[in-house]
């Protein structure tokens, strides 16, 4: 083994451990804060876009349209870089919080809108029937229904915030990939820590996926064959 690889791979080893620091530390609980809080968004904005309160429904569709129209890179600088000019100043891991859990709440109230809507109007019908009122049987019925058909697309959702928390990077969160970077200004081997950063990522993925599968079986004991 001659002296450059063994220098690339000390880099490797002294690396790892940080940068999976970072990623225990701040990408998974920024993740998990964002989601959750994108979660009861998107539930509120689906329940508003179906309510047939017109105005309700009206801003519901407008903050969908702008955060699903607009990329989550120029949102997240808009709070952080933007709104101290109009003197409202965050701090960096709240911003990205922010950010993630507009963009969240706005895919994922599509996800549960179409959920919603996928029950059958006749479930609607035997919960008025035996004296439930719409929110009862919203709470009751309708919900832990679609709740089901949601695991899927909202397992892949979740997966996809863990890989787009590196865009925190960009407003000075020292998350995973900023950490990467802040290696590569010291030992200038971009190639190498990239890949390693990636393979970071990869593994997160991997056990959330196989979570995932595994909350989708858990699922599906419940559903008629």
């Amino acid at each position: 083994m001659d002296e450059r690889t063994q220098q690339i791979i000390t880099i490797l080893l002294d690396s790892f451990w940080p940068m999976l620091v970072a990623g225990i530390k701040v990408t998974i609980p920024l993740t998990l804060i964002s989601f959750t809080l994108g979660l009861i968004l998107a539930l509120l904005t689906a329940l508003a876009r179906i309510s047939g309160i017109k105005p309700l429904a009206a801003i519901a569709r407008f903050y969908v349209w702008v955060i699903r129209g607009t990329p989550l890179l120029v949102q997240l600088f808009i709070i952080f870089y933007g709104l101290p000019n109009l003197g409202i100043t965050l701090d960096r891991f709240v911003a990205a919080v922010i950010g993630f859990t507009l963009s969240v709440g706005a895919y994922n109230s599509e996800i549960m809108r179409a959920a919603i809507l996928s029950i059958s109007k006749g479930q609607w019908e035997a919960a008025y029937s035996i004296g439930m009122t719409r929110r009862q049987a919203l709470k009751r019925i309708i919900l832990p229904q679609a709740a089901r058909v949601t695991v899927p697309p909202l397992g892949n959702s979740f997966i996809s915030l863990v890989k787009d928390t590196s865009l925190a990077a960009t407003i000075t969160v020292t998350e995973m990939f900023q950490t990467s970077q802040q290696v590569v200004a010291a030992t200038y081997e971009p190639l190498w820590i990239y890949i390693e950063v990636a393979v970071i990522y990869l593994l997160f993925s991997t056990v959330l996926s196989a979570l995932q599968n595994s909350l989708e079986h858990r699922f599906e004991r419940y559903v008629q064959k």
